[in-house]
């Protein structure tokens, strides 16, 4: 247990820190889920628009330190070739 005031002032942050970051991930992944539905349902334009929405609300999860550069670039690849190959599967 924290007995030090400045022990307890960074407690009290951590847990403001916390509520901030699970808010910003739980955003993340409803961009996520809006791109995977449209993606499942075969609507190419739909699955473009999410993916045009999503994409920036990544980055801006990177830049707030929620994500890793990395793990959100991987994503937006899978993702972008996933909305590409949505028009292409149909053309077939």
């Amino acid at each position: 247990m924290a007995n030090t005031p400045s022990a307890k002032k960074a407690t009290r942050k951590i847990e403001t820190r916390t509520a901030v970051n699970k808010n910003r991930r739980s955003r993340v992944r409803g961009f996520l889920r809006k791109v995977e539905e449209a993606i499942l349902t075969g609507d190419k334009d739909a699955a473009q628009l999410a993916f045009k929405a999503a994409e920036p609300e990544l980055m801006r999860a990177v830049s707030r330190g929620v994500w890793h550069k990395n793990t959100a670039s991987r994503k937006v690849s899978r993702l972008a070739s996933r909305v590409n190959a949505v028009g292409a599967v149909a053309a077939v």
